[in-house]
């Protein structure tokens, strides 16, 4: 028996140009899983209004973002925790993979089918499930197997948002800013989706509420708690509140101090690097906040890496 984990994230561009942008923004805004509009519909929308002019403010956004020494954060990151886990499970083959950019889901599956492993976990790395990810990575998984004649045992941990190590883990790293920081206010930043998906049955918003309330059991403090949502995109309606909109009126309800954490987030990216710290922070100093900081996502720390071998492991 010969085993494999495969860990598995959204995906960044290879550069911070346009022309690499344009490359990721195309296929990850051309999967119906992400975007719920008929074809016909939105690739016009796409092709005319979005990818001709999206592209290079974005690769501005990314180059303010990128390391010279390791380049996307997301990638360098992922690519840390395959490390960290490939050394705590000597046993197993592990890999990473990224669902809108190299390497591939599918060109990984490969390597295990050539390396004859014969019984595989799968790891999404969102803690709350939503079809707009989790499911998007299933249909990856199931296109590649559709034509095998093998296929190995498959297990895909499809969400972790109420495992206890992830909230022990995350929790432990909050108390540590708490600590030194003293904030009058937690926020808890939500990567949002269309409210109208959760409407058709995505269970991600309650998924995100039973993360937070799991956390502020775990943190018992008296610092107010608030949930909110990030990273808007279109006119649709999409869950609230949201993060931008809660932080421009903080301040005016006497919130000066705030700690930002973003629990959908394992490991930093445009949306938690600027996002919320660049963008998000701007919005609650120029209102009238007067120290904004963010809780760093739980990237390669040893505790995480931790919380990964036990969801292999099937460890509580």
């Amino acid at each position: 028996m010969k085993k494999g984990v495969l860990l598995i994230n959204l995906g960044t561009p290879a550069s911070p140009t346009p022309t690499a942008v344009r490359e990721y923004l195309k296929r990850f805004l051309s999967d119906p899983r992400v975007i719920d509009m008929p074809a016909w519909k939105w690739k016009p929308i796409l092709n005319t209004m979005i990818l001709p002019h999206r592209p290079a403010k974005s690769a501005e956004l990314y180059r303010q973002i990128w390391s010279k020494e390791n380049g996307s954060p997301l990638l360098y990151y992922t690519q840390q925790q395959a490390q960290q886990l490939q050394e705590l499970l000597p046993e197993h083959e592990v890999r990473f993979a990224m669902s809108y950019s190299h390497p591939l889901i599918a060109t990984e599956l490969e390597r295990f089918d050539q390396n004859q492993i014969t019984d595989l976990t799968i790891i999404p790395m969102y803690p709350q499930y939503s079809t707009t990810t989790v499911g998007s990575v299933v249909d990856d998984i199931n296109r590649f197997y559709l034509e095998r004649i093998k296929i190995p045992n498959l297990r895909v941990i499809t969400d972790f948002c109420d495992f206890k190590p992830y909230i022990k883990a995350l929790a432990a790293k909050i108390k540590a800013e708490i600590a030194n920081f003293k904030p009058d206010q937690i926020l808890f930043s939500y990567h949002g989706i269309p409210q109208s998906y959760v409407t058709k049955g995505d269970p991600y918003q309650e998924r995100c509420e039973t993360t937070t309330k799991l956390l502020r059991s775990e943190l018992a403090t008296e610092i107010p708690i608030q949930q909110t949502y990030q990273s808007r995109f279109g006119p649709d309606e999409w869950l609230k509140p949201a993060t931008d909109e809660t932080l421009k009126q903080l301040p005016a309800n006497g919130t000066k101090r705030v700690l930002v954490v973003a629990p959908s987030f394992v490991a930093d990216c445009l949306e938690t690097l600027h996002e919320l710290d660049v963008e998000n922070r701007d919005y609650f100093l120029t209102n009238g906040g007067e120290d904004f900081r963010l809780v760093p996502a739980l990237n390669a720390d040893e505790s995480f890496t931790q919380v990964l071998r036990q969801l292999v492991l099937n460890l509580r």
